[in-house]
């Protein structure tokens, strides 16, 4: 009797979340994964693959999309950290502004 699966959004989001973790832990090599996809794959019912490919490409594109998002705000954090030391340079190597009494400050 062959072992079936779930093929519901929860239960394949969990599984690609799942063999990011490890992934990202160093737990699985690119090849692991790929076995355990194909394992997986294997494992689930031809009627249900269509249910599952849609599924499994809906948590992909979605987690894609958000590992962009976060790279692109962390890209735009540093780039400012490294401009902001820069700029409080340029005003620090400026001279002071001199006001004499009874003038207004200059602006």
């Amino acid at each position: 009797m062959s072992q079936e699966i779930s093929v519901s959004y929860q239960a394949i989001k969990s599984k690609v979340y799942r063999l990011i973790d490890a992934a990202v832990e160093g737990e699985k090599n690119e090849a692991q994964l790929q076995q355990s996809m194909q394992r997986w794959w294997k494992l689930v019912h031809p009627a249900d693959r269509i249910v599952a490919q849609k599924y499994l490409l809906r948590v992909l594109a979605r987690s894609h999309a958000s590992l962009n998002v976060m790279t692109r705000a962390f890209l735009e954090v540093a780039e400012r950290e490294a401009i902001s030391p820069m700029a409080d340079e340029k005003l620090a190597k400026q001279p002071p502004v001199v006001t004499q009494p009874g003038y207004p400050e200059a602006c």
